[in-house]
């Protein structure tokens, strides 16, 4: 995603797996306090990513944009201090 910014997803939900528009993104688990290091996964020529750390399986669909998911509402937007 050169010249953009890289989305990152999180699960606050504990959803099984989520689906997701893109495929490099970072995972940052749950909403802070309950995060993890926030991580940087590409999928390549893959479909399907599981995050190392919190083992959300994400899928990607190329009918989604970058900045939706389904279920909803899993994009992580950092809340600037």
């Amino acid at each position: 995603m050169a010249g953009g910014t890289i989305p990152h997803f999180q699960n606050d939900g504990g959803y099984p797996a989520i689906d997701i528009g893109v495929k490099e993104f970072m995972c940052v688990g749950a909403n802070p306090p309950y995060d993890h290091p926030h991580v940087f996964l590409d999928m390549g020529a893959d479909a399907e990513k599981v995050c190392p750390y919190c083992s959300t399986l994400y899928r990607f669909d190329h009918s989604l944009h970058a900045d939706e998911t389904r279920p909803a509402n899993c994009l992580y937007l950092d809340q600037a201090a």
